[in-house]
């Protein structure tokens, strides 16, 4: 069993942009050709604490380099006012053709990556400029400061990026950090109707567990990255186009693809698929007077997929720790 920590995988992910990118790219198309297979994720809630949560999601993502396993993250929001990160994760890899768990892999830098990467990935296929030159970016967390390197890497025009938070201290330690990056100007909006209406691309990163926004400050044609996916009220959505990862899979959970559902019974409004937009960049059409929605429910196939290219690149460094003796059969060195 190779054991790889936050240390191994941060040093095998910082500044790989464009790999973690292609990777997001590649899977998003496996799974739109039927090569993944992709079980609902589990929900483990728990009655005294309606915010918390630790989720499942187990995937198999097929081809020449064939991955499989699964990643269990935790989110409790509550960690914040102790010092802690909201989310902490671990992803199990396990053996094609046998099956054994043949790793152990920290998850959390692979998540919030995976998640950034996708969100630019979309951003880069659904904005209606390609010198898009700014982006706003609600919520002021580890998710967002992702996104934002991300978007510098698909969208490399880009030079502005207006940031709000709930909390002013967060949002003004954001900034700060997003300055460091070359280039870039920063501003921070003091309300979100400021941050919405200050750019035509939006990134929506929040601990919101049902709808909340008003999006009436966006400009016409805007395009919005939902990543966290309940912070968008039903008449939004029904008046946006609205791209997602996977319909059957983001329309659980209360989402806001979900309620939309629940009050229209059917899922009509769903326009497009991103690996389908990604093989067949024809087959979806923005509408110049509406907005775009992009809604991912975050498929566990991009963890595994990810995880998978950065335990081979472990194995190839010699990082990690090997754990002998972990299955039954294996004889341990101690």
């Amino acid at each position: 069993m190779l054991i790889l920590r936050h240390a191994d995988v941060r040093d095998i992910l910082d500044g790989q942009e464009r790999l973690v990118a292609d990777v997001v790219r590649k899977t998003y198309a496996a799974h739109d050709e039927g090569r993944t297979a992709l079980p609902h994720s589990i929900f483990l809630r728990f009655p005294d604490a309606p915010r918390d949560r630790i989720i499942g999601l187990p995937a198999f993502v097929g081809g020449e380099a064939p991955a499989m396993g699964m990643k269990w993250i935790s989110s409790f929001p509550g960690n914040l006012e102790r010092g802690l990160e909201r989310a902490s994760a671990a992803i199990i890899l396990n053996e094609p053709g046998t099956g054994r768990p043949d790793a152990l892999v920290e998850g959390s830098v692979i998540s919030a990556k995976r998640t950034a990467a996708s969100a630019a990935v979309a951003a880069r296929l659904l904005t209606a400029e390609a010198d898009t030159r700014g982006a706003s970016l609600i919520g002021c967390g580890v998710i967002n400061l992702e996104v934002l390197r991300f978007l510098r890497s698909e969208l490399p025009g880009l030079r502005e990026v207006t940031v709000h938070d709930r909390d002013p201290a967060r949002a003004a330690l954001f900034a700060a950090r997003a300055a460091e990056l070359p280039g870039l100007a920063v501003t921070v909006a003091d309300t979100v109707g400021e941050a919405l209406a200050a750019h035509r691309l939006v990134c929506l990163a929040t601990t919101a567990g049902a709808p909340h926004l008003d999006l009436s400050p966006l400009s016409p044609g805007s395009t919005v990255l939902h990543v966290s996916l309940r912070d968008i009220k039903v008449e939004d959505i029904l008046a946006a186009q609205n791209v997602v990862d996977d319909t059957d899979h983001v329309s659980r959970e209360q989402t806001s693809i979900h309620l939309a559902e629940q009050a229209t019974g059917n899922r009509d409004f769903v326009d497009a698929e991103i690996g389908r937009i990604l093989r067949d960049p024809g087959s979806f059409h923005r509408d110049p007077a509406r907005t775009v929605v992009y809604s991912p429910f975050g498929l566990g196939a991009l963890d595994i997929a990810l995880a998978a290219r950065v335990r081979d690149e472990a194995a190839a460094k010699g990082l990690g720790v090997e754990l002998d003796g972990f299955l039954p059969g294996e004889t341990s060195r101690s």
